[in-house]
């Protein structure tokens, strides 16, 4: 029997436990983040997706003062941009030595801080366990770059990834996650759980040939509907299994844990409740619109290379406006997508701090800083510098662009609107009538993200209560294999 139960254990992919009991924890932990720690500090090697504001910064501190006092080695915590400073901040509030190393430098604590950026100055053996705050950042490092902080993290005992909410339906983001955790890598997870959808050459065609006759309607040229279908190409491809849809996210639910509030793992909400947030479209009109030669009426957009012609043409228009709404006393974060943008704000806001790809890493930290001392009243940036980790509560007040990316809005948003936020947040989205598509795009995003993660906490919920009242070290086989002998 004892055979047989390890061949269903391995069969069903349900990774054994690689860690320790933890001693006496941090008093200050909710008795949701006590419980996450424990979990992953038992496990060794586990992923803790928890909303923004839910304390993961905390939660990851405490995990890697235990792996130091368990094992008298040094960890390593790979954090964003300006993101370090707030750990130590952090880790002097709760009494939890740590420090920064920004040129691979081994003095100072045992828990050492870096960003993503600098890992290459360090070496694995100089450490036994890591920690991978917002983890979701590395599904857009290139290949390479992902391929080498994957690499370095497999070579460590104890792991640890921490980010925000993951995007439920992003499979990559959990395949990633899964490998450097030492779980089954992304294509092995593909091979187990998903299948390619059915009909896919002719799915396509049909979409490549709607996309040609559309574009060459609407754009007057083959080479934009040729750059549509390519669009079109990034189709999710892959879907779960009929049948492995409860046992893929109770494979994930083996070295994971999600939540958007405490109540998702059986936990009291009281504490985390988060302010009423605002959110308004402010509709541009161009001063010329645009009309295209040969028609007498303005032309909508379609397509990339159109959204980005039309965001050309209504850059001062759009630029005024956040002027307009930015003209108050209060703390304001201006999320741009080009550099012209950010640049002609810069001119217009004298009282605003641009953090932009051009700086050093130095000088940006430093802004950003400075914007969360509360020494700037304005920060423009892009969501891809600052858009991870960072914690802006101090902040009530967002101004945006209409973006197709879900995740980039999100995460803009959630940088302000957060567990710990005492004041309503208010979101100014600044589009034109030709962005409308773009804005609608986007609802329909954020409204199928949200139907899918409550998926995500269901089928994760059962498992849950089980390992609240179950000894984790105890071997059972799962449900849904026992069903099926």
């Amino acid at each position: 029997m004892g055979d047989y139960t390890g061949f269903l254990d391995r069969r069903s992919q349900l990774g054994g436990q690689y860690g320790f009991a933890p001693s006496v924890l941090p008093q200050g932990l909710f008795p949701f983040q006590s419980y996450l720690v424990d979990w992953s500090l038992r496990k060794g090697r586990s992923a803790i997706f928890a909303d923004c504001g839910m304390g993961k910064t905390i939660q990851a501190l405490a995990w890697a003062e235990q792996v130091v006092r368990h094992t008298n080695k040094r960890v390593l915590v790979l954090t964003p941009l300006a993101v370090g400073y707030q750990f130590v901040t952090e880790g002097e509030r709760f009494g939890i030595a740590c420090s920064r190393s920004r040129d691979g430098s081994l003095n100072g604590e045992k828990i050492l801080i870096a960003n993503y950026e600098q890992l290459h100055r360090f070496d694995p053996s100089d450490f036994v366990g890591i920690v991978a705050d917002e983890s979701s950042r590395m599904k857009h490092f290139s290949g390479a770059t992902q391929k080498y902080v994957t690499r370095f993290m497999t070579k460590l005992p104890y792991r640890l990834l921490c980010t925000a909410t993951a995007a439920p339906n992003d499979y990559i983001e959990l395949g990633t996650s899964s490998e450097a955790l030492g779980e089954l890598g992304y294509s092995d997870m593909l091979s187990r759980f998903f299948v390619q959808n059915d009909n896919k050459s002719h799915r396509m065609q049909q979409i490549k040939d709607q996309n040609m006759e559309r574009g060459a309607k609407m754009l007057g040229g083959e080479y934009y509907a040729k750059l549509a279908f390519r669009i079109a190409q990034t189709i999710q491809q892959w879907r779960l299994k009929g049948h492995a849809v409860d046992p893929f996210w109770r494979w994930v639910s083996t070295w994971a844990r999600a939540c958007r509030k405490p109540s998702d793992l059986g936990f009291d909400d009281n504490g985390f409740i988060l302010p009423a947030l605002s959110e308004q479209e402010h509709l541009v009109k161009e001063k010329i619109p645009f009309v295209k030669e040969g028609t007498f009426f303005a032309d909508t957009p379609f397509g990339l290379h159109a959204e980005r012609e039309e965001r050309r043409r209504t850059i001062e228009d759009r630029c005024e406006k956040v002027k307009e709404l930015s003209a108050h006393k209060d703390p304001v974060v201006i999320w741009v997508q080009y550099n012209n943008e950010g640049d002609l704000l810069e001119r217009l806001l004298p009282d605003a701090v641009q953090v932009k790809g051009s700086q050093s890493d130095e000088e940006k930290e430093e802004r950003l800083i400075a914007f969360l001392k509360g020494q700037s009243r304005i920060l423009i940036t892009k969501s891809k510098i600052a858009g991870f980790g960072l914690n802006f509560q101090h902040c009530a007040h967002v101004v945006t662009f209409a973006t197709h990316s879900w995740e980039s809005y999100y995460q803009a948003v959630r940088r302000c609107w957060r567990f710990g936020q005492m004041r309503p947040v208010a979101v100014d989205i600044v589009l034109t009538q030709g962005e409308r598509r773009i804005r609608d795009n986007m609802v329909r995003k954020s409204e199928a993200a949200d139907a899918m993660f409550g998926k995500i906490i269901k089928h994760m919920r059962d498992f849950v209560e089980i390992d609240h009242v179950v000894d984790t070290e105890e071997e059972r086989v799962p449900e849904w294999l026992s069903m099926r002998r």
